[in-house]
Order: structure tokens, then C-alpha cells, then sequence
């Protein structure tokens, strides 16, 4: 079975939530709320998504997170390896230094390699922006989401 980590797939979900309501500028508790997800996690999630470029976070008590490009631009691929890493079938599909210790007599290793190859070409035909729902629910809470603005 191929599966993402519980993390990757927060953060497509959290992602989608941002791409639904861009360019703002949100805060943990709001995603939280409107995920359905603990404030912990959410702040775990973003400050990995942070690191790998893909949202951008202001500190303080006006700041929170914002999308670092237009949805459009953000493979869901790039997504899942900010949080899982490298995406792979096999463990010989991800490093070409990988020592097998059937990689003599494996015939499949090319097929897999192939195979691997198509699976994230096809996420890379997916963007944020495909995921995100076209119009986002309207939620009623007490937090006011600003307006993300680039000092």
C-alpha cells in the first residue's frame, strides 16, 4: 500500500485550507479551528512547511503564516517531501547509492525505478491550487485574519 505519513497529508490539508483564502495571513489557533486539527500539530506542520520554503511566518502577535507563491505554483509533490522526504516505492528508487543486498540478481529494480518515476510525475501534475476547494466554507470564529503584506 502506498500511503503519506499522517503529517504529509495535514499538510495538504492545512495548504488547502491557505489556498482557499489567499493572500492572508493566518494564524496556528485559526488553522486549527478550521482543520480540526490541535494547535501543537499545526504548529509542528508549519514551522516544516516554513522550513522547506513553501509558507512564509512572521512572528508576534500579528503574525502567523502565509503562502510563499501563488497556489498554482506548489506541486503536491513538493508538499509531501518537505514533510516525508524524498517520494519512493522502493528503497533502491530513492538513493542510486542505496546497497541492496539482492542488486545483482534483481530484475526489477529498473521497472521500479520507472514505475516510481510516473507515480511522481502525476503528483507533479498536481498543484495546491487543484486541491484547495474553489470557494471556501465561511466559519464564524473569534480570530480576525489580516492581511498578509510583505515588509
Amino acid at each position: 500500500m502506498l500511503k503519506l505519513s499522517r503529517f504529509a497529508d495535514y499538510s495538504i490539508v492545512l495548504l488547502t485550507q491557505m489556498a482557499s483564502r489567499p493572500p492572508l495571513l493566518m494564524q496556528a489557533p485559526e488553522l486549527a479551528l478550521l482543520t480540526g486539527l490541535s494547535v501543537p500539530t499545526v504548529a509542528k506542520t508549519m514551522k516544516s512547511l516554513a522550513q522547506a520554503g513553501l509558507v512564509q511566518s512572521r512572528r508576534g502577535t500579528k503574525g502567523g503564516y502565509a503562502l510563499s507563491r501563488d497556489p498554482s505554483n506548489i506541486p503536491v509533490t513538493e508538499i509531501i517531501a518537505a514533510v516525508d522526504g524524498p517520494i519512493a516505492l522502493t528503497e533502491c528508487t530513492v538513493d542510486a547509492g542505496f546497497d541492496c543486498e539482492i542488486e545483482a540478481l534483481c530484475p526489477t529494480r529498473t521497472n521500479w525505478r520507472k514505475i516510481n518515476e510516473a507515480v511522481i510525475a502525476a503528483l507533479d501534475g498536481i498543484s495546491l491550487a487543484d486541491m484547495a476547494p474553489q470557494k471556501a466554507p465561511r466559519i464564524s470564529y473569534k480570530f480576525q485574519i489580516k492581511e498578509f503584506v510583505e515588509n
